[in-house]
């Protein structure tokens, strides 16, 4: 059974390099390739930490998690979210930058770049409340790097004090970003805020009160694509250093997207997580490094390369780190 999950990744990718090669020859079936590879380096932590929300969700579920879910990945975040954000920050319609996105895709690209700061402070906020909260759990007794990770979780015990870190650091990053874009930054950002908070509440609300598993299904189902989608706009940005065509960018994207899915729901099902004890661990700490790149690419530029390489080195870390652990208690 799980082996046909990468059946249908192989399949979904044979079809996109197909039509890529189709669409623009040797060129677009390279570029697709890399882009894939970007997706799928970029978002390794983003499977394994869905993977631990997707284990909560019953079987129907997670089936739509890969086929319903994927159509929210490709064209929700990796197409319709950014021109939503280049339309907010240039104060035109969605529907104008829509067709400016398939019109003129260089000018289309030079928005994107342009939405920057809206990008990298909603992202960065969102991701950093993720890894936070994570980490300040006191019922949390499970610890990777201990030194760091014990008094993390003792600090746990104060109310709200991962939202008042993001608050502050936001508060921070305004004051250092040029005048003409503090207001983008600070409004970004506590965008980034409010959506963590809700959806949050709304997904505990569920856990604690409801016993409608169609309800709680949804409420992760909305949780995970929201997450889904904070972790994908530096790789949706990058991609655009690659090519400006849309179609290209859809197709490299979404074939990564695919591949990580199937990922998530392999972990799920093999229950990996509980194998090894410290991968969860790693990718929130990739989640963090990545949190603190994309604020800190508002003030100085980070190449992306070091950005997905940070966060794949956390976790190959902490699988080698689970896998020592195993041998050491057998």
């Amino acid at each position: 059974m799980n082996s046909r999950l990468f059946l249908t990744s192989g399949i979904i990718t044979l079809i996109g390099l197909v039509v890529a090669f189709w669409w623009g020859g040797m060129p677009a079936l390279l570029i697709t390739g890399l882009l894939a590879i970007l997706e799928v380096t970029l978002s390794f932590d983003n499977a394994v930490v869905n993977a631990k929300i997707l284990k909560r969700m019953n079987a129907q579920w997670q089936k739509r998690f890969l086929t319903w879910g994927i159509l929210v990945a490709v064209f929700g975040t990796r197409v319709f979210l950014p021109v939503l954000i280049v339309s907010a920050s240039v104060g035109a319609s969605p529907l104008f930058i829509a067709n400016l996105a398939i019109e003129d895709s260089v000018a289309y690209a030079k928005l994107v770049a342009n939405a920057h700061y809206a990008i990298g402070s909603f992202g960065g906020i969102f991701l950093l409340l993720v890894a936070l909260a994570y980490f300040f759990d006191d019922a949390k007794n499970v610890h990777w790097i201990k030194i760091i990770e014990k008094h993390l979780a003792r600090w746990g015990s104060i109310e709200a004090l991962e939202i008042a870190l993001a608050l502050i650091t936001i508060v921070g990053i305004s004051v250092l970003v040029s005048e003409e874009h503090k207001a983008t930054v600070l409004f970004s950002g506590l965008i980034g805020a409010i959506l963590f908070i809700l959806i949050e509440g709304v997904a505990s609300s569920f856990d604690v009160e409801a016993k409608d598993v169609t309800g709680n299904g949804l409420a992760l189902f909305i949780y995970l694509n929201i997450l889904d989608s904070a972790f994908s706009l530096d790789g949706v940005v990058g991609a655009f250093a690659l090519s400006t065509d849309l179609v290209i960018i859809g197709i490299g994207l979404g074939i990564g997207a695919f591949f990580v899915r199937s990922l998530t729901i392999y972990l799920v099902r093999e229950k990996m997580l509980d194998a090894l004890p410290y991968l969860e661990h790693g990718a929130h700490w990739a989640i963090l490094g990545l949190a603190f790149a994309m604020l800190l690419g508002l003030i100085v530029h980070i190449p992306g390369i070091v950005t997905g390489l940070v966060g794949l080195c956390f976790v190959l870390l902490s699988y080698y780190s689970s896998k020592k652990e195993l041998r050491r208690t057998r």
